[in-house]
């Protein structure tokens, strides 16, 4: 009889234990395959533009793995070549602007498995000494990719400095140029706090912004002051246009892809020809940041550094309500230029 009650008892252990190992292994599965990218269908691009045409199953693991030991500079030749990676030229430039939100468009559009991003600021065609070095230095400080990736990279200030359009135009002539935005006013106030800031660290003291943005002599805006000069976007654009058409630039609204990020890059999405994979699986809000955080997987999350989103000082009501009246005519001509308004006073 106890023979009989022991040979029952390790029968349903062994079912019990049988269901537990099935239910990992299904758990298992289903882990890595809301982990794995899913293929995705041809882009159609025009032609004379690199555009990817498939993305292969692999690419986010090429991402995460290989192309991270390539940043290291861990990865060999075989590496390299066996996974057929190159070092590409941007098809497409993020050219400004400075404080408009440039390096959280960067890391939001490198979410999508097509689109792999320069991390440093390169600073080649707004940099004499950079440019004398010649275009393949240039790609040389660009990342490892597959060849059906498209690579990116960001310098705010090409986008205010004059020898730059005609720079990329001898580059490339039919290039993607992305140019995010924000309230002028609210934009030179940015700049003048990360100015600020970085006299802070250094134990110096600096002129509060009512002093730099309004001339004491003629109580108007100070036109010389550059975080004034850089929100006149539509001088800074007009120099663009006489290289590029304006269907080569698509334009991006800061503000609201700081509040409400999804829309903004899915229309970046479809001015790369990219197929929409960015969804808001990958952004989520994080309260105590105070905005939007990257969510690339159920593993791996990111947020932006510690410096964005900086506390804004101050500003005298007066002093804000000039800068906006003296704006609005350049927004109102900016506006027509790109087929687009903005919420701006």
């Amino acid at each position: 009889m106890l023979f009989k009650q022991q040979a029952l008892l390790r029968q349903k252990l062994f079912v019990l234990g049988s269901l537990a190992i099935g239910s990992l292994l299904y758990l298992a599965t289903r882990v890595g395959s809301l982990d794995r990218p899913q293929p995705i269908c041809p882009i159609e691009g025009r032609s004379g533009s690199h555009i990817p045409e498939q993305i292969p199953l692999r690419t986010l693991q090429f991402k995460r793995g290989l192309l991270h030991e390539l940043r290291k500079g861990n990865a060999t030749t075989e590496q390299i070549q066996l996974h057929n990676l190159v070092q590409q030229l941007p098809q497409a430039i993020i050219i400004g602007v400075r404080k408009g939100g440039t390096r959280a468009l960067l890391e939001m559009l490198n979410l999508h498995p097509a689109v792999v991003k320069a991390s440093q600021e390169v600073h080649f065609f707004d940099n004499d000494p950079s440019y004398a070095k010649g275009i393949e230095w240039y790609r040389g400080k660009m990342p490892f990719s597959h060849p059906h990736q498209i690579t990116i990279e960001k310098s705010p200030a090409y986008f205010i400095t004059e020898e730059v359009p005609e720079r990329i135009f001898k580059m490339n002539s039919s290039i993607k140029l992305l140019l995010i935005v924000r309230e002028p006013t609210t934009r030179a106030v940015s700049d003048y706090t990360q100015v600020l800031e970085g006299k802070e660290r250094k134990n110096k003291t600096y002129y509060k912004f009512e002093k730099l943005a309004i001339d004491p002599n003629t109580c108007e805006v100070n036109t010389k002051y550059k975080a004034v000069r850089t929100s006149i976007y539509t001088k800074h654009l007009e120099k663009w246009l006489k290289y590029f058409p304006v269907e080569q630039f698509h334009i991006v609204d800061g503000d609201r892809l700081i509040t409400d990020p999804l829309p903004e890059l899915q229309l970046v999405e479809q001015f790369l020809n990219l197929p929409p994979r960015i969804s808001q699986y990958n952004l989520y809000f994080n309260a105590t940041r105070g905005f939007y955080c990257l969510r690339f997987n159920i593993v791996f999350n990111k947020c932006l550094a510690g410096s964005k989103g900086r506390i804004h000082p101050d500003v005298d009501p007066s002093v804000v309500t000039k800068l906006r009246k003296f704006f609005h005519p350049f927004n109102q001509k900016f506006y027509q230029i790109i087929g687009r308004t903005f919420n701006w006073p």
